[in-house]
């Protein structure tokens, strides 16, 4: 933000200064992902003294596009334009919440029941989100139907938050609109347009109609830039299916013998268990079956793996199961992992490797800020070799080392 607002470049020392020691990893985290978006570069600057010193500088459009967008100004309105006339019938907050939790149950209902559980959706989607489920690899197609992958998953039990430039700059201004106020699709540019459908099977915003001039942002929308949950996770999102609130207990008990129960009549709740258990009875209000081998690793089939699994038990765990510890049986845990080891003995990680080092200093120093990208797998500091998974950063750090050390042969011999 300091830079946003001064006209001057900053120098490296200066940017080390506003970072605290404890945060050191964020921040080369955060200027890795602002260089490799050029959106920040380092620059080499020659005083008029002579001087060269080496800053950082902020990409021009985009300091001036992001200055228009905090400051609401500029032809496209960054913070929406306001409509006053949206219809006879006013929108009310809570139909914006159910329109938009029953969209997103509609997206869980797809995806859970792809899997072969056999349900049916509360809503429908447009194939166009089919297809973007299908391309974020939350679902892939077999045999003519789809079925959840680990992303799929992993993106079901996550809180409900949700590369084009129109389509970043849209999101960002979804953030900061107002929750029940309409506002006027005028502005928006053709591309924007047409991510109102995808938004719409979403539940993120919501239109009377299939070609309105105006849209309302739904809690979904308002909260994409947020930390704050929107619909609570959906795990609720499951719960509220039989009109449960996120604070409702547990409700499987799994036994020694890999028997579970499952006190719920919510469809979406029975078809998560579907993933990887093997159902054999329901009750009106609880559904009964086992852990197998073959239920468990035809989960591990559609990429989910058994942490996932046993994380999925331990959370939703009926409260007398927490009177033990762990949560769930030692066996169970054990097993679960082991039928998954069994098809699965060797784990590989694509990456890079690095080795050749000239000094002990210049290794220590990479592996270092590989280790604060997060992308560092595995070092040996005797041989001076170490794997990463990606090399972009790196690199880029080991040039601009390069190109410090030819600077600074430079000033001295200028000095001289």
């Amino acid at each position: 933000m300091t830079m946003l607002w001064t006209p001057r470049d900053m120098s490296i020392e200066d940017l080390e200064m506003t970072a605290q020691p404890d945060h050191r990893k964020d921040k080369e985290q955060a200027l890795s992902v602002l260089d490799r978006l050029k959106i920040l570069t380092i620059v080499t600057v020659r005083s008029a003294t002579g001087k060269i010193a080496r800053k950082y500088r902020l990409e021009k459009q985009f300091k001036n596009s992001l200055r228009i967008a905090l400051t609401g100004g500029g032809l496209l309105q960054s913070f929406g334009l306001p409509c006053d006339t949206p219809g006879k019938k006013k929108v009310t907050l809570e139909s914006l919440d159910g329109f938009a939790q029953r969209q997103w149950e509609a997206i869980l209902y797809y995806m859970v029941g792809s899997a072969g559980a056999g349900l049916a959706g509360k809503g429908d989607i447009s194939p166009g989100t089919k297809k973007l489920l299908e391309l974020g690899q939350f679902v892939v197609m077999r045999k003519g139907g789809a079925a959840i992958t680990q992303a799929g998953f992993t993106f079901l039990l996550q809180e409900l938050k949700m590369e084009q430039v129109d389509m970043l700059s849209f999101l960002f201004m979804l953030g900061s609109l107002e929750l029940g106020q309409a506002y006027s699709t005028a502005k928006l540019t053709p591309t924007q347009l047409h991510m109102l459908d995808d938004l719409t099977d979403f539940g993120i915003i919501y239109r009377r109609g299939p070609d309105p001039k105006y849209f309302y942002p739904t809690r979904l929308g308002t909260t994409l830039t947020s930390d704050a949950g929107a619909l609570r996770n959906s795990n609720a999102s499951l719960a509220n299916a039989l009109g449960a609130t996120a604070s409702d207990k547990g409700y499987i008990i799994i036994e020694t013998n890999y028997r579970v129960y499952a006190y719920t009549s919510s469809p979406l709740q029975i078809a998560v268990l579907n993933l990887f258990t093997r159902l054999h009875t329901r009750y009106p209000n609880m559904v009964s079956g086992k852990l197998t081998k073959e239920s468990v690793q035809r989960a591990i089939t559609y990429g989910i793996t058994s942490d996932q699994i046993i994380s999925y038990l331990s959370t939703h765990a009926h409260p007398q199961m927490h009177k033990h510890t762990p949560v769930l049986p030692p066996t169970v845990l054990d097993q679960i992992r082991l039928w998954q080891i069994e098809g699965d003995r060797m784990k590989a990680t694509p990456g890079f490797f690095f080795k050749e080092f000239n000094t002990a200093q210049e290794y220590q120093d990479a592996a270092r800020y590989a280790d604060n990208l997060g992308v560092l797998v595995w070092k040996n500091d005797g041989k001076r070799i170490f794997f990463v998974t990606k090399h972009e950063q790196l690199a880029q750090f080991l040039k601009n080392r390069l190109e410090e050390k030819r600077v600074a042969r430079e000033a001295k011999t200028a000095q001289k």
